[in-house]
């Protein structure tokens, strides 16, 4: 690479022998890796908000994310929104939530709007050392002057964004509607243009259930550096406020779609405790009649896990007991 520098030439040449190879560091594996961009999708009211400004305060104390048995230190969060007020909205949802609001902090934007490229951002993360910022909604901080429809416009700011994130190895999160084309796959449901998926690491849908509206769900649509996670719920209640309620076996189209296939754990988890209620039963009697009863062996299994059934071998065979 030495030799290379010294010539003429108006390109540099870098030889895949010379690249050090390195793995991904994740703020939450495997939905929101470090010094990537993640997007967190969905339609107007269905909790994008609500679910980040939770993750933020659970990150801003140092407590476990859902689903994530992995031991975190508190972190500083940058968060910016052009939609909500900081004394009326903001700051009463990260109270409700618990965070430690020392740890989030708001670049001002009353005497100037801020953007994906604005020098301010860069020197914020170098004062701040912030592992999350979140920019709530896209659009809003893209500039004025860039068409978010337009690949060629947005391609150098989401570049530059990118940039910023892996120089700092924080992760930034762009919070985006989705558009009204319901026959569409989850892909091409974004605003904007299709680059917006194309640049992310991670993109995550957030959507309600339909027969149950309180519950909501937050499903990994696309992972470029680890499996898809598991879809994971979470209530809304007017009375009862936030509550997390785990992994929900449903796939994103399910989610945008509305199909009652999400119920299929849930349906699961009541053949189990029924099954079991009197005793414990063979590994292989249990899924021959789950498989009657239109029970998938995959959501068997993680209903099984979910419920901490546990697994005991008697002689040659397997048995299940509650």
């Amino acid at each position: 690479m030495e030799e290379a520098k010294q010539t003429n030439k108006p390109y540099h040449l870098i030889n895949m022998a010379d690249v050090v190879a390195k793995e991904v560091d994740w703020l939450w594996f495997p939905y929101i890796p470090l010094g990537k961009l993640t997007i967190v999708q969905g339609d107007p009211g269905e909790g994008k908000t609500t679910i980040v400004l939770q993750l933020a305060a659970l990150l801003s104390k140092g407590k476990m994310l859902p689903c994530d048995d992995k031991d975190r230190e508190p972190v500083n969060v940058i968060y910016q929104t052009a939609e909500d007020g900081l004394e009326d909205t903001i700051k009463p949802r990260l109270l409700e939530a618990g965070a430690d609001c020392s740890k989030i902090m708001v670049i001002d934007e009353s005497q100037q709007e801020l953007s994906m490229t604005d020098e301010r951002l860069v020197m914020a993360i170098e004062e701040t050392g912030a592992k999350l910022v979140i920019l709530d909604p896209i659009q809003a901080y893209l500039g004025a002057d860039v068409d978010m429809h337009r690949a060629n416009e947005i391609r150098p700011v989401l570049k530059r964004l990118g940039g910023i994130a892996e120089k700092y190895q924080c992760a930034i999160i762009l919070i985006g509607h989705m558009n009204k084309a319901s026959g569409s796959k989850s892909t091409y449901r974004g605003l904007g243009s299709i680059d917006f998926q194309a640049t992310a690491r991670s993109v995550l849908v957030v959507g309600r259930i339909k027969e149950d509206p309180t519950l909501r769900v937050i499903a990994h649509d696309k992972s470029s550096l680890a499996a898809e996670g598991t879809s994971i719920a979470f209530r809304l209640d007017a009375d009862a406020g936030f509550t997390w309620e785990g992994r929900y076996d449903i796939s994103v189209e399910e989610l945008l779609s509305g199909d009652s296939r999400g119920q299929k754990t849930k349906d699961a988890k009541t053949f189990l405790t029924d099954i079991l209620s009197d005793g414990q039963k063979s590994s292989k009697e249990i899924e021959e009649l789950a498989i009657e009863k239109g029970i998938k062996k995959k959501t068997l299994l993680n209903a099984k896990r979910e419920m901490n059934i546990d697994s005991v071998k008697i002689g040659n065979q397997w048995f299940w007991m509650l």
